[in-house]
């Protein structure tokens, strides 16, 4: 079956270039494109999409706003949202509107592919290079505005045992499960029960808000490998 994606920016020639580059994939479809957010929304709503790919800043309906329709009613739908990186200050609120990922708006043509199967597949987009970043970052900087110190981690994760909660360090520092499961010497499966269980005990949606989690406790701090 075919991966099905909705495509959402208001520069008409990025939408076009990712749904050339999505169409050429015998297991991808670009069920429809839209130019706002709200567009957007009534897209997914039209063609159950499995991805929709959004852009952070768009008229109207910005991306932040339709992220989080689509993510509180619309199930099966995972969104990748597209930024600019150094330009974007609304991806905390991105991702606890429900963000799967993100992705910058110059991806290359493999990783674009690649990244709507991962998140297809029911994985998160958790590329050190670019999510890690932007969460240590956008985590630091609300707290700082805030004022507030981290809270221990005791207090958050008393629920985890020992090896969830090395678990959940781990991916907060990027490492895919392959990588978790070496390092524990144990299989991918055993990992994906230890990310299982992370979530449902800490009620989260996903790994990214796994690794929101794991920054906003101070169980890893801004900046650490």
């Amino acid at each position: 079956m075919s991966i099905r994606v909705v495509v959402a920016d208001d520069q008409e020639l990025v939408r076009s270039g990712f749904t050339m580059i999505l169409e050429a994939q015998p297991d991808i479809e670009v069920v429809a494109e839209a130019g706002d957010g709200a567009e957007a929304v009534a897209a997914v709503r039209q063609h159950a999409p499995d991805v929709l790919l959004l852009d952070i800043r768009m008229p109207g309906t910005d991306g932040i706003e339709a992220a989080r329709q689509v993510c509180a009613g619309t199930a099966g739908c995972r969104v990748v949202m597209l930024t600019t990186f150094d330009l974007d200050e609304y991806v905390y609120e991105a991702l606890y509107a429900g963000a799967s990922g993100f992705l910058l708006k110059d991806v290359r043509r493999d990783d674009l592919v690649h990244a709507v199967r991962v998140v297809a597949a029911g994985d998160s987009l958790l590329a050190p290079s670019v999510t890690r970043r932007l969460v240590a970052d956008v985590v630091q900087r609300r707290r700082t505005a805030l004022g507030a110190a981290p809270m221990s981690p005791s207090e958050r994760l008393a629920v985890l045992t020992a090896r969830e909660e090395e678990t959940l360090r781990l991916l907060a520092r990027g490492l895919s499960n392959a990588e978790i499961a070496a390092a524990f010497v144990v299989s991918e499966h055993t990992v994906k029960t230890h990310v299982s269980n992370v979530l449902s005990k800490l009620a989260l949606r996903d790994r990214v808000q796994a690794v929101i989690c794991a920054y906003e406790v101070g169980l890893v701090v801004p900046g650490e490998g």
